[in-house]
């Protein structure tokens, strides 16, 4: 019965559209009053679950991202890649996911990743690419999940505070995986540059004015490499090269590109604040029901469940994927991670899955959730970037029906790119010298 508690008022929640860190904690405590369970538990669990010095690289990296933002990278980033690859067919589309690459490896974020490119992205695939609204809008939030995948990524953060495992290890099993995907999403522009009879829409661009974008964009390239070198330098700890990360951002923001103004620095903390604030209470709301689930042993049942009916580590797979797929289209991913990966660690250590591996094909699964209808925040994102645009050709109002169309296709090839990822552990491990 308590099962049944737990997790029907949860889904109630969320169908009522009550934010996931409420429903994840209002559905933990009914169940701990029908239990009979002492609530003096509850706030020890929730501080628990955030106090982790591990989490402290959460807010420095939203923090970093958010200053690097507003330092005019985005714009410096297109200008760059544009000159480099825009005059092919379908180069502005490709364009999109380049730079959303290389931007998630500044933001960590997939929303940030759509709102800050989108709104140049966006027109410039409608305008110059002859793309349609809704291939458009779906294509910017389909690239700009890869950013919890390509390093650093705030995902592979609470990863790691959950299993022990080594977070400079996840970020370089994200690499070739992110790739991967990008490569994916690449095909499908093809496809459609083919089916629609796309033609270049640009000149080719001269060395020389290539190189001074890319010198403009240099201070942007550099960010993601210093702290990755710094890890693996053993400069810094993962945290402390997160807070460096902001020290960096804004010596290029204020000093080199000369966007950030001081007087923008409390804005800046300000939504860096709202943004980590909801990631640490859904991070505690996920910390109690995931105790409530332990405690009353809905967890070692679901492990012993998962084992008998799995038999092998191919199959466990599948079903983590299968199970990871249809959460993705109602919670986001730092939730899932809670709830799912205590339960499902344990299972893939036993059956001797690589914890990187395994870490990196969760992470890939809750990326394609950023896209999925009814609940893909990522699609969310680009509609409400779209809405703003004007002076655009196809005048077709973006919808999540009209995206749900457009995006289906790109969520296919993901989903390929995950079974690439799931089932040849080389590209999450090739980085680490391990193998599974």
């Amino acid at each position: 019965m308590i099962n049944l508690i737990l997790f029907g008022t949860f889904f109630i929640m969320l169908f009522l559209n009550i934010p996931i860190s409420v429903g994840l904690g209002l559905s933990s405590i009914l169940a701990m009053v029908y239990a009979g369970d002492k609530l003096s538990v509850v706030p020890t669990n929730v501080y628990n679950g955030m106090a982790k010095f591990l989490l402290l690289a959460i807010p420095f990296f939203v923090l970093s991202g958010n200053i690097m933002a507003k330092a005019g990278i985005s714009t410096r980033l297109v200008e760059f890649i544009d000159d480099c690859i825009g005059h092919r067919r379908g180069g502005i589309a490709i364009v999109c996911v380049v730079v959303a690459c290389f931007f998630g490896a500044i933001s960590g974020s997939g929303p940030a990743t759509v709102a800050a490119l989108g709104i140049i992205l966006i027109p410039a695939m409608i305008n110059r690419g002859g793309f349609s609204a809704p291939f458009s809008s779906s294509l910017m939030a389909a690239a700009s999940s890869i950013a919890i995948v390509i390093p650093p990524s705030i995902s592979f953060v609470v990863y790691a505070s959950i299993t022990g495992v080594s977070v400079g290890d996840m970020f370089m099993g994200g690499i070739l995986p992110g790739i991967l995907m990008g490569i994916a999403l690449v095909v499908i522009i093809m496809i459609e540059v083919r089916v629609k009879g796309l033609e270049a829409s640009r000149e080719k661009a001269s060395w020389g004015a290539r190189w001074k974008s890319f010198r403009s964009a240099f201070w942007g390239f550099l960010m993601p490499v210093i702290i990755l070198g710094g890890i693996y330098g053993g400069i810094f700890t993962p945290t402390e090269a997160a807070a460096v990360s902001v020290v960096y951002g804004l010596i290029v923001g204020v000093f080199i590109y000369r966007e950030v103004k001081w007087r923008d620095l409390y804005d800046l903390l300000v939504d860096s604040g709202k943004t980590t604030g909801s990631i640490m209470l859904i991070i505690g709301g996920a910390t109690l029901f995931s105790y409530i689930c332990t405690v009353h042993g809905i967890a070692g049942a679901a492990q012993t469940l998962l084992l008998d009916i799995s038999g092998s580590k191919y199959v466990f797979l599948l079903i983590v994927n299968v199970i990871f797929l249809i959460a993705g289209c109602f919670v986001d991913a730092n939730s899932a991670m809670y709830i799912f990966i205590p339960i499902m660690y344990p299972v893939a250590v036993k059956l001797g899955i690589n914890p990187v591996h395994f870490g990196v094909l969760s992470t890939v699964n809750m990326a394609i959730g950023q896209v999925t209808p009814p609940v893909g925040v990522n699609l969310f994102v680009a509609i409400g970037v779209s809405d703003k645009l004007k002076n655009i050709k196809d005048k077709t109002r973006v919808t999540i029906v009209s995206m749900s169309k457009a995006v289906w296709p790109m969520i296919v090839a993901c989903v390929i790119a995950l079974l690439i990822v799931t089932y040849v552990p080389f590209f999450s491990t090739a980085f680490l010298g391990a193998t599974t």
